[in-house]
């Protein structure tokens, strides 16, 4: 788009030209290749004025840069609790975040299986406003798939890598809003049949130690991203989110033409921000429950990184980073 006022101006000149071509005549002798240029710089005169108030093409988030990571990600195998490969991927995650505010949250939970020790990832990015924006995810891996070779692309490693490509847009500056603490929790899934007190063991675990430490008062939003890595990407409305929440994710789909992507249907879903929603936290659970054909794909060997896509993790990418910023503004 272009203001009026330097329409004004370019018409202007250009309604000049005539004239400077007669005093061109005149002061070069006659010569029309010398009035050719000067009329040329005119115009070029004109295009410059035109050039810095075009609007920039929109920018996409780098959804192929997401699912590299994921491709890195999946590459370990398995990743259940106590496994070989749960050790490779907290190296991985150890690796990808050596030069920033990296924290391990370490504890034992207590399983069906016995006590398991667990790893939750923290990395922090400043901001300039008071307050903290969590993004989530969890990166294990179920263990009763454990024989299965089940490697969790959509579910775990999508996500994953989701997480990583952001840090890699927040990493090296002061954010002008809120801070951004991105969250990689162990122990999401269940050890044995899915209940309150067998599942979610990382959340459960660091929505309590932020409780006792202050740090739940500082949390203006928490985020979860679960399986939305899906080719097919169909993320419902979870009904036990916070509901301005869900309005921003919303207005942010809606800003990029996503809306048949989000909120067509909606549920109650048990995950990772529950620990969070029940100590008041606003709070929001962005999940494609929908994977497969009548979602024969979830928690099946077939959760392989062909079932998953950059389109969909570029959508995820755009509406998360929209949001954060819509965030910001609240």
């Amino acid at each position: 788009m272009i203001l009026f006022s330097h329409w004004k101006r370019i018409a202007a000149i250009m309604m000049g030209a005539p004239s400077l071509a007669r005093l061109c005549f005149r002061a070069k002798g006659g010569k029309p290749q010398h009035c050719v240029s000067l009329l040329s710089r005119v115009a070029l005169a004109g295009l410059l004025l035109l050039a810095p108030l075009t609007l920039p093409a929109q920018t996409h988030f780098n959804g192929a840069k997401a699912l590299d990571y994921a491709r890195q990600f999946v590459a370990i195998g398995p990743r259940w609790p106590t496994s070989q490969g749960h050790q490779k991927a907290e190296e991985f995650l150890r690796g990808q975040f050596k030069h920033d505010q990296l924290e391990e949250d370490t504890f034992t939970a207590s399983t069906p299986i016995g006590p398991v020790p667990m790893r939750n990832f923290i990395v922090r990015f400043p901001g300039k406003k008071n307050g903290v924006i969590v993004l989530a995810t969890h990166y294990e891996t179920n263990y009763p798939l454990k024989n299965i070779n089940f490697v969790g692309a959509n579910d775990g490693a999508s996500t994953t890598g989701l997480l990583l490509t952001i840090a890699d847009q927040l990493r090296g500056r002061t954010l002008d809003g809120y801070s951004v603490w991105l969250v990689f929790f162990d122990g999401e899934e269940a050890f044995q049949t899915w209940s309150k007190s067998d599942s979610t063991y990382g959340s459960r675990h660091l929505a309590a130690k932020w409780g006792r430490d202050g740090t739940l008062g500082k949390i203006r939003a928490f985020i979860l991203a679960d399986m939305i890595g899906d080719k097919d990407l169909d993320i419902q409305r979870e009904t036990q989110s916070t509901g301005w929440l869900v309005d921003l994710v919303r207005q942010a789909a809606h800003k990029f033409g996503y809306d048949r992507n989000f909120f067509q249907t909606e549920e109650s879903v048990e995950d990772d921000h529950l620990a969070f929603v029940d100590r008041g936290v606003p709070s929001i659970d962005v999940i494609d429950l929908d994977y497969g054909p009548n979602n024969s794909y979830h928690h099946t060997a077939q959760d392989t990184l062909d079932k998953i896509s950059a389109r969909s993790l570029t959508i995820d990418g755009d509406v998360f980073m929209e949001t954060i910023r819509l965030i910001d503004l609240r």
